[in-house]
């Protein structure tokens, strides 16, 4: 069996995303070891990374001078921990220069829109309000744009007569953590590079 691939996961909330990770991750054919879980608040996620003995940091913007030394301890904390790939689920910052320098190409976000329609944290009100008969989530590379990153892979989530938001919206978190958790694996044993706008396996 090869090495697994090194993953720190980040968060900001109850960690749905993460709980899907760490479960697949108990599985040695899974292809990655979540090494590190580090979020910027204190949140329910943390704990249950703790639960599954994963190592834990907490890396507060408040704590910090500025925006840029927040985001240059960040990346340090990832860093210690050497991963591979980084992974952001339900992660609300935006990572700044020092973070991207240091895992671009190798930083990973979901959206739960199609992008590039519906970009920003209203994805599924957006797509509600706008009429589409489908919309779904988007798994990709981030770089220094919102939501602009080279795009892993997408799936679509029929927009149904009677959705309100909320309803719209859980649908769409259900496929987009299928999708994070079968890619992460992929990208995981398999390896990918960043070629233009396209992400090869391999």
């Amino acid at each position: 069996m090869p090495n697994p691939t090194r993953a720190v996961v980040l968060i900001s909330g109850g960690g749905s995303n993460l709980a899907a990770l760490l479960d697949a991750a108990r599985d040695p054919g899974y292809g990655v070891e979540i090494v590190a879980v580090g979020a910027d608040r204190d949140c329910t996620g943390l704990a249950l990374a703790a639960q599954a003995g994963v190592p834990t940091f907490m890396e507060r913007v408040k704590d910090h001078p500025s925006r840029e030394a927040w985001d240059s301890e960040l990346t340090a904390q990832v860093a210690a921990h050497q991963p591979d790939l980084v992974i952001s689920a339900g992660f609300l910052k935006l990572a700044g220069e020092a973070f991207l320098g240091e895992f671009g190409g190798r930083y990973l976000n979901t959206h739960n829109a199609l992008l590039p329609a519906f970009p920003g944290i209203h994805g599924p009100r957006d797509a509600l309000e706008y009429g589409v008969k489908i919309t779904g989530a988007t798994l990709f590379v981030v770089d220094a744009g919102i939501d602009t990153g080279v795009i892993v892979a997408q799936v679509a989530v029929p927009v149904l007569d009677g959705d309100d938001v909320d309803a719209l919206t859980e649908r769409i978190k259900v496929a987009e953590r299928d999708q994070l958790v079968e890619w992460v694996g992929r990208l995981g044993r398999e390896g990918f590079r960043v070629e233009g706008r396209r992400v090869v396996l391999g």
